[in-house]
């Protein structure tokens, strides 16, 4: 049995969850194609300090309505028999009851969650012995990758597509993570 270090957001999630409310607040068309930055400000004419005090207001409700990454479900439902799912998050404990409840609501099986209110995941993915590593955040996939030299499957969007070194896999969808994991981490 391994242990994955999964990601939440824009990995479980969709990485489009944001952009409804972001365009309903900023009058803004957005799509994930403009989001070629993860820093989102950086697509749009709007101060740092206004888009970071409006998530902070909005981060509960974003969280609570973010949609799940298609095949997401199918694909941990399955692996929950034969892995260890660790969620890792760089959310921080203000959210930790709408997180869990997201969970719930989504009938999404984890054998522990943790949010570390910061996007250095290195420390707890060590911490907790992770043998593989899902994220979508281009330098901390890199940083785990090189850092604990072991695979993390990079979900490809517009805001990651700089190079990786190669412990870093690039994947579009959980179709590709489950064969790729189904290859390199076979059920005996």
């Amino acid at each position: 049995m391994a242990r994955f270090g999964i990601d939440i957001d824009g990995t479980v999630t969709s990485p489009t969850s944001l952009l409804p409310h972001i365009n309903k607040a900023f009058q803004t068309e957005l799509v994930l194609d403009d989001i070629k930055e993860y820093d989102l400000t950086a697509a749009f004419p709007v101060e740092s300090e206004r888009f970071y005090r409006w998530f902070k207001e909005q981060e509960s409700v974003i969280y609570a309505s973010s949609p799940i990454q298609e095949h997401a479900k199918r694909v941990l439902d399955e692996w929950k028999q034969y892995h260890e799912l660790y969620f890792i998050s760089a959310r921080g404990e203000n959210v930790s009851d709408v997180t869990l409840q997201w969970f719930l609501e989504q009938e999404l099986h984890y054998d522990h969650i943790e949010l570390i209110g910061s996007h250095n995941k290195v420390e707890t993915a060590r911490t907790h012995n992770v043998q593989a590593f899902f994220e979508d955040k281009h330098d901390n996939a890199v940083e785990i990758g090189e850092e604990l030299d072991i695979p993390v499957l990079l979900f490809d969007t517009p805001y990651n597509r700089q190079p990786v070194p190669k412990q870093v896999i690039r994947v579009h969808n959980w179709r590709e993570a489950d064969e790729w994991i189904r290859h390199h981490f076979p059920i005996k």
